[in-house]
């Protein structure tokens, strides 16, 4: 009869233990983009920032490769990535910003307190464009060639250690 009365808390102890369990796993949370290989999209997005031009496929179409990042205002993430965007930046690599659905006032704010490794900054206000070239969430980097082709893609924040990959990507991409 004493062993009803522990059984829900038995239970009970078991669930906080497996939901413990599973949030200290790993997770693919992001998925790979099927883009990669195929040219960018059309798009044509209007400035995100006050001092930045907007974002169109003819950046990507000069014969130079660049980065395309996919980053967002409020994505703690993109705070962690920003120095080492600074980094790929001082390098002479140039990055075009796409922000996600985010206000212009916010996006100042970030690049203000974070640093502003774009050239450009094209506004995704309903995630268009994100979701055509295949990023599942932000952070996300592709590597585009020259000729507007999607080259490579690094998914979740650019860390110091993804510096010399990237580096290499775009060295292969011209």
């Amino acid at each position: 009869m004493r062993w009803t009365l522990w059984l829900p808390l038995m239970l009970f102890a078991g669930f906080v233990g497996l939901a413990g369990y599973q949030l200290t796993q790993p997770k693919d949370e992001f998925v790979e983009s099927k883009m990669v290989g195929k040219p960018l999209p059309a798009f044509d997005l209007r400035p995100a920032a006050l001092n930045r031009p907007g974002a169109s496929l003819a950046d990507f179409q000069d014969g130079k490769p660049k980065l395309l990042n996919i980053w967002a205002s409020w994505c703690l993430p993109c705070i962690a990535e920003a120095p080492h965007l600074e980094r790929l930046k001082e390098q002479g690599v140039e990055i075009v910003g796409v922000a996600i659905r985010d206000r212009p006032q916010d996006v100042a704010r970030f690049l203000d307190q974070h640093g502003n490794p774009y050239a450009r900054i094209g506004a995704d206000d309903v995630s268009a464009i994100q979701l055509e070239i295949g990023s599942s969430g932000v952070p996300e980097t592709f590597v585009i060639d020259g000729q507007g082709v999607i080259r490579h893609q690094h998914i979740g924040d650019v860390r110091a250690s993804d510096v010399p990959m990237l580096m290499q990507k775009l060295e292969e991409a011209r």
